[in-house]
């Protein structure tokens, strides 16, 4: 394989991050094919910040949006948010969220983390749940990060029509249809 100009490697970089910022410098160099030291170099010279940044500054940014919950009633990390649209949180399942015996994740995290996304992208000064439909895919252990990705497919009056996806690392492990309806 050629290799690629630094220009190139930078520009798609940076694309990468953007698509998608939670991609971990390891994860980029596999993606362009260089060191990890490389990727870090670049990023550097970009000004890009390392994942943990990234994310940081992504929460803080979306925290300030949500109208519907306080911020403190999103379980996981608030990511992204763009309110009548979309969102993203983040979960990493701890020890006291799963099962002793199995060790397995308790249903109720996963679906408290897909339910307050929900209501977090609705653009209402107070919603609810009005109706859930969810299914649990596979087992999730601890130590396993969950990415939440919510989106409003459809809004009738004050009926808000949400979809949650949330991922592992490599696969769906929960969805969920909603249906939230606004207190106006």
């Amino acid at each position: 394989m050629a290799r690629m100009k630094k220009a190139d490697r930078q520009r798609f970089l940076l694309e990468y991050i953007q698509e998608t910022p939670f991609l971990t410098d390891e994860e980029l160099s596999k993606r362009l094919h260089v060191s990890i030291q490389t990727i870090r170099l670049d990023r550097l010279e970009l000004g890009v910040p390392e994942l943990r940044e990234r994310i940081k500054k992504m929460a803080e940014d979306a925290q300030l949006k949500v109208k519907s919950i306080s911020n403190r009633d999103v379980v996981g990390e608030l990511i992204d948010l763009e309110l009548g649209k979309s969102g993203i949180s983040l979960m990493t399942v701890t020890e006291d969220m799963v099962f002793e015996k199995t060790k397995v994740a308790r249903g109720y995290h996963v679906f408290s983390q897909a339910n307050s996304l929900a209501l977090a992208v609705i653009d209402a000064p107070a919603a609810v749940t009005g109706v859930a439909n969810i299914k649990y895919k596979i087992p999730i252990e601890v130590g396993e990060k969950l990415i939440a990705k919510a989106e409003i497919v459809k809004r009738r009056g004050n009926k808000y029509f949400v979809w949650v996806k949330i991922k592992n690392a490599c696969q769906e492990v929960f969805r969920a249809k909603f249906i939230m309806v606004s207190l106006d």
